[in-house]
């Protein structure tokens, strides 16, 4: 901790909470740019406070009454950094003789303090090395003494640096290594992050929007635009299951699962209680020479190789007719007929109309 006091007045202390590993030369201005390759100089760490972007840093003030007088105090903090970056906190402003107060000094940054094009003018470096002061403004109510206390203090943004730890701890005193290897970081880094994550990239479910065209080609299914991303996602995930069940009920029933949401109802064992009902009534027909009449063949209403589709949405759970033919299509025997009937379970007692005969 660092002190700046007054003789009778009050004992002013500044702790940062976050500590820089090293410290660079300060220039006369007392701020340095990204590119000072200068030695360290005995910079008190104790004054100093690591900035990360899009984290909270703290400095903790702690101010002493040293007279024999109740004092009020202001804290206002001055400095070359912008003004959001600090907010003050405090408890109260009044201190009885012989007592004690804290106040915080919260700093935050911007998360995108590095990449942001606005933090680089035409001709000038970046600046990472900032300095300010808390100024604490001092009164006696009884006797109306004023006096101003100030404190000096440091501010160092760096980035979070992995390099580092794959060197000697000696390279780790001097903040130019630190900043030097940030260059390879930022360059190498987002490719390393992309191959610990490259399953998340693979599942249809987490990878980019933009990466879906190519896991589609993947597995050789075609987008459709009809249906929302959500959809698409798990229809491609779950391509190759569809094509292993094409032209079956169970590989219709989970396409139409999946392009409209009706549960599966797998639970169920009657296709009249399910929200996806499949029928099948599949016949040779007459066939002359092997068709015996009253035995296995009748006159009329037989339809060959035909099912029956009917979907029982809820009220409130509208259904793309047009879609549903696709899947059906795309997805029966190409000799098979079927009937589409789409019957909302709100309403029982109205009879549902069917759908033409594909």
């Amino acid at each position: 901790m660092t002190q700046s006091q007054s003789r009778q007045t009050i004992s002013l202390q500044l702790t940062p909470m976050q500590v820089p590993e090293a410290l660079p030369e300060e220039l006369g201005t007392g701020s340095a740019s990204w590119g000072d390759t200068r030695e360290l100089t005995a910079i008190p760490s104790r004054r100093s406070l690591l900035l990360r972007p899009g984290e909270p840093s703290e400095m903790v003030v702690q101010i002493k009454n040293l007279s024999s007088r109740r004092l009020l105090i202001n804290l206002q903090v001055d400095g070359d950094f912008p003004n959001p970056w600090c907010q003050i906190g405090m408890e109260g402003n009044e201190i009885f003789p012989g007592q004690q107060m804290e106040a915080v000094l919260y700093f935050q940054i911007a998360a995108d303090f590095f990449e942001n094009a606005q933090a680089i003018y035409p001709g000038s470096a970046l600046k990472v090395n900032y300095q300010g002061t808390l100024q604490a403004h001092l009164r006696q109510p009884d006797t109306g003494w004023q006096h101003l206390e100030p404190a000096s203090f440091h501010l160092y943004v760096r980035a979070h640096s992995l390099y580092l730890d794959f060197l000697p701890a000696i390279y780790r005193e001097t903040d130019f290594v630190g900043r030097f290897l940030q260059i390879f970081e930022q360059s190498f880094e987002p490719a390393v992050q992309t191959l610990d994550n490259l399953w998340a990239f693979l599942d249809p479910l987490t990878a980019p929007r933009s990466l879906l065209p190519f896991l589609a080609h993947w597995v050789g299914w075609p987008l459709q635009d009809r249906l929302d991303v959500e959809q698409q996602r798990y229809l491609i995930r779950s391509a190759l299951e569809i094509y292993r069940w094409r032209g079956t009920r169970r590989g219709l029933r989970f396409y139409l699962h999946l392009a409209t949401g009706l549960p599966l109802d797998e639970h169920l064992a009657q296709e009249s209680d399910k929200h996806i009902g499949i029928t099948e009534s599949f016949c040779r027909g007459a066939i002359l020479g092997e068709a015996r009449l009253g035995e296995d063949a009748i006159l009329g209403g037989g339809k060959p190789f035909h099912f029956i589709v009917r979907l029982r949405p809820d009220l409130d759970h509208p259904i793309d007719e047009e879609l549903v033919r696709q899947v059906i299509t795309q997805e029966k025997p190409a000799f098979c007929i079927y009937e589409l009937y789409i019957e909302p379970r709100s309403l029982p007692n109205v009879p549902a109309l069917p759908a033409a005969i594909a």
